[in-house]
């Protein structure tokens, strides 16, 4: 009988903000595979400090998620390119309101992670040219 696989657990840490290990990532971050749940087999973590485990998928817009990765980022697609909710749903075979949770719990996401990337960060110029004249044909469309 053979080694059991190991997993790289470098870039998960402890999501419990009591443990000592809390937020380290990196080759000693003491985070270690607990075993897979669930239909799609998420992988379960184990913080070898506090002892308590946790889905690899806590954090992300993934979590308690019933569907497979590839339909929510799928249908997360579908929108990013201008599909409207009803419009994707019936693309995707999902119904309307999921796809709209989805979308509020996707851009739930992205908002939590560009406050934490858009800390302390100090312009001297930026260029919005192309935004700009979005908002104006949008501006002018309206006005039609």
């Amino acid at each position: 009988m053979g080694r059991k696989k190991q997993m790289d657990t470098s870039m998960y840490f402890c999501p419990y903000s009591e443990c000592s290990n809390h937020g380290k990532v990196g080759p000693d971050n003491q985070i270690i595979g607990a075993g897979c749940y669930g239909p799609h087999q998420t992988q379960l973590l184990k913080c070898k400090v506090c002892h308590r485990t946790f889905s690899e998928r806590r954090g992300t817009p993934l979590f308690n998620l019933k569907a497979s990765e590839e339909t929510f980022y799928d249908v997360i697609a579908c929108l990013a390119e201008g599909n409207g909710i009803r419009a994707t749903g019936r693309i995707k075979k999902v119904d309307k309101d999921t796809v709209a949770a989805w979308l509020d719990k996707a851009s739930q996401h992205v908002e939590a992670v560009s406050r934490y990337l858009m800390v302390n960060l100090h312009f001297e110029e930026a260029q919005l040219d192309e935004f700009w004249s979005f908002v104006k044909k949008k501006k002018h469309t309206a006005q039609l």
